[in-house]
């Protein structure tokens, strides 16, 4: 099964580009759906809005996100699809706090930004393959500099303080467990992903090993990191010696 695409975009223009950057990103792209509002894409993944989108039998794989749209906001969508089982990448011209950080808050994958040249953006697509978060270099050294400085992420108090969708969306996305979860529910499956991780093999490289897609690899890692709370493979894979799971 090959990967199936979804961008959300309402610029023509800027679809196009996206479809070109998806294409040379991977050799496996089944179809590349495209919408240009979140009425059209709610209609694809068929549920209403405010309501949490669920897999269907055959799920996008890859959702790329618009964050300014003619009928809301692509953090509205980003919460709702908090439970679908898809990487999910915004793709904005938007590089400030007041939009980076409220699209993290509510569930992205990465964050990408559409002026990138074409060899940036492709190169960043392809980190997903490799387990690496993809953004934009501009928002990389954003991040480090708020990490570096002490500042971290915005509070929700701070982040209140901003658009009402922005903090409609933040409040409604799902918080992150308290405490860690018992390592014994991880399925077999997540088990052995684990293991790999913690040896240092790439998404791509897990794949080829279990004989499954490299989506299906991506999915577990977030089953994991969300079962462990943990946020990064160096936490699962120290978490995971100290649990005598490797």
């Amino acid at each position: 099964m090959a990967v199936k695409v979804l961008i959300l975009e309402d610029n023509p223009v800027a679809r196009g580009f996206l479809c070109r950057v998806v294409r040379e990103s991977f050799s496996d792209v089944s179809s590349i759906t495209e919408a240009g509002d979140l009425e059209a894409v709610r209609r694809l993944l068929g549920h209403a809005a405010g309501q949490r989108a669920s897999a269907t039998a055959d799920p996008f794989q890859l959702i790329l996100v618009d964050l300014e749209l003619p009928d809301g906001s692509g953090l509205e969508l980003l919460t709702e699809l908090a439970n679908y089982p898809a990487t999910r990448i915004v793709t904005t011209l938007y590089s400030d706090d007041e939009h980076l950080f409220p699209a993290l808050q509510c569930g992205a994958d990465g964050y990408l930004l559409k002026e990138d040249r074409f060899e940036v953006l492709v190169e960043e697509l392809q980190k997903i393959v490799r387990g690496q978060p993809p953004l934009s270099p501009a928002i990389a050294r954003r991040l480090l500099t708020h990490f570096r400085t002490g500042d971290g992420f915005p509070s929700a108090t701070a982040l209140s303080t901003g658009s009402g969708v922005a903090s409609a969306a933040v409040a409604a996305a799902p918080a992150a467990p308290a405490t860690p979860l018992d390592h014994e529910r991880l399925t077999p499956r997540e088990s052995e992903v684990l293991t790999y991780l913690s040896k240092g093999f790439t998404i791509k490289e897990i794949a080829n090993l279990m004989g499954i897609k490299w989506f299906t690899v991506n999915d577990h890692i977030k089953s994991i990191y969300k079962k462990l709370n943990v946020s990064s493979r160096a936490e699962a894979a120290v978490l995971a010696s100290k649990q005598g799971l490797v």
